[in-house]
């Protein structure tokens, strides 16, 4: 994700709660501070299908404003 954005490309990370501030730390590291991250709950793994969609139906929301920001 992080060449793509050095590229100027769309892109963001989704990371649950709990790795919000590696996931921030990692994108300053390595150089794109300003790396969209897209929250959703911790756990994702080990769900049911039906907690995976609740956790996409979170994403989706952030993942569509991002576009409209970054396409004005």
């Amino acid at each position: 994700m992080i060449q793509l954005r050095k590229r100027g490309l769309r892109a963001a990370v989704i990371c649950s709660e709990a790795f919000l501030k590696l996931g921030r730390t990692q994108a300053r590291v390595f150089g794109v501070p300003d790396l969209p991250l897209i929250l959703i709950p911790h756990p994702l793994g080990g769900l049911l299908l039906a907690e995976v969609q609740a956790r996409a139906d979170v994403a989706v929301p952030q993942l569509l404003d991002l576009f409209r920001e970054e396409g004005r």
